[in-house]
């Protein structure tokens, strides 16, 4: 948290097919001084509409919809708009919705959460997708990815991406996939916060990848970090 309130206040949209959902979520987020909801939409086809006209910062996707689930939203969305527009997602969902998440973060979610969540937590997520970082419900997250590097349909590793690595950035992505904030690698390597956010832009770059949740699955797929580690 910063005491600079942004220029602007953060752009969010909210995609759930019960209108009491949303209008519980839009009462949180218009509580607050740098969030305002621009969009509402009731399934995933008008929210594709929605999202490809009003440039938003986070997305709030439910997944079970009718008309177009969120995963296929997701997936639509990221493809029509160019990087510098995407918003980043959070898919909301239920502890017995896994697959759904799965498919999701593949999609390119930046993370997920549970529909009933704490306001709080509901707060910190927005902020925290927006600042590039993983959303991923604590309860769950080994779960979760045991799921994404275990599911039938998980292609062979590609290890390649690895190599373009340093030593250092190879660090960094361990302990991303173990789920520590840049703050916390900061104090495992006893460097600056600011390097670690270099290196964490480096290893993104070097991957591909969207953020730190795609680095996360790729730092499984992989093998460098198993299920296991992540406990703290």
């Amino acid at each position: 948290m910063t005491d600079t309130p942004p220029a602007r206040p953060l752009r969010i949209a909210l995609v759930d097919d019960q209108q009491l959902v949303r209008t519980g979520f839009a009462m949180v987020i218009d509580s607050q001084p740098d969030m305002d909801v621009i969009v509402q939409a009731s399934d995933g086809r008008e929210a594709v509409d929605q999202l490809t006209r009003h440039c938003t910062d986070v997305v709030l996707m439910d997944v079970r919809m009718p008309q177009m689930d969120g995963i296929e939203a997701t997936t639509r969305i990221l493809e029509l708009l160019p990087a510098e527009r995407a918003p980043k997602i959070i898919v909301l969902t239920t502890f017995d919705l896994d697959e759904y998440v799965v498919a999701a973060i593949r999609a390119g979610a930046s993370g997920f959460l549970l529909k009933d969540a704490p306001p709080e937590d509901l707060l910190a997520a927005i902020r925290t997708v927006d600042r590039g970082d993983a959303v991923i419900a604590p309860s769950a997250t080994r779960r979760l990815l045991e799921r994404v590097v275990t599911a039938p349909e998980t292609p062979a590793p590609d290890t390649s991406a690895l190599e373009a690595l340093t030593e250092r950035e190879r660090e960094v992505l361990t302990l991303m996939g173990r789920g520590l904030s840049n703050q916390e690698i900061s104090a495992e390597l006893f460097v600056a916060e600011a390097t670690v956010k270099t290196h964490v832009g480096r290893v993104l770059a070097k991957l591909g990848a969207r953020d730190r949740v795609q680095a996360v699955i790729i730092a499984f797929e992989t093998g460098l970090v198993t299920p296991g580690d992540t406990g703290r």
